[in-house]
């Protein structure tokens, strides 16, 4: 099997750690389950000149590799790779941070798992003239058998695949959103994921 998998949020705790540093930068202080909305400018009610500001703090090397990973992925990845399936994360990120993510993934486990920087969001505020290494066209190429995402805003990405199963990460900004179809899954933790999987 193939499995995509999401990097922010659903392998780290990426809005989390932006709490803090929205509060740090600028005194907003909003609770992570009142992260309503996928966009952060919104969440944390921020100017255009804010949000770059945060993006850029966000995405520097040392605080990247300090996020922290969600509970139990390396090890339910790290099963699956054992098993024989898969696993390609597939990131938002721009691929200016390749170096960083990817250190991060190998000191939490993950050195068996491709990473591929894919231009979902359309984002270029922050980091200007950003560069992705997987285009659109490659990635329509791609098959997968099974997803792992948070954003309702990456769905369309699986429109392509008839029969892949979505298992979307229950996040504060997704609770709101109608799933595109009976393929797609709400899924507390790592752990409910790999036993919906087992039972799909």
């Amino acid at each position: 099997m193939k499995f995509y998998v999401d990097f922010d949020d659903c392998l780290c705790e990426t809005a989390r750690a932006f709490t803090g540093i929205a509060n740090r930068m600028f005194g907003k202080n909003v609770p992570y389950e009142d992260m309503f909305f996928f966009n952060m400018q919104e969440s944390f009610k921020l100017s255009d000149k804010e949000y770059e500001q945060l993006m850029i703090e966000g995405h520097r090397p040392e605080v990247l590799l300090s996020y922290e990973e969600t509970p139990h992925a390396s090890r339910v990845l790290n099963e699956w790779i054992d098993q024989g399936h898969e696993i390609f994360i597939i990131t938002g990120r721009p691929y200016s941070t390749f170096e960083v993510s990817r250190r991060w993934l190998d000191e939490h486990g993950l050195s068996r798992a491709d990473l591929y920087f894919f231009d979902k969001y359309g984002r270029d505020s922050f980091i200007k003239n950003s560069d992705f290494n997987l285009k659109a066209d490659d990635y329509y190429r791609m098959k997968f058998d099974y997803a792992i995402e948070d954003s309702p805003m990456a769905f369309k990405f699986f429109d392509h695949l008839s029969d892949i199963k979505v298992m979307v990460y229950d996040r504060p900004w997704n609770r709101e959103c109608k799933l595109p179809g009976d393929n797609y899954h709400r899924c507390p933790d790592w752990e409910y994921i790999n036993k919906k999987i087992t039972e799909v």
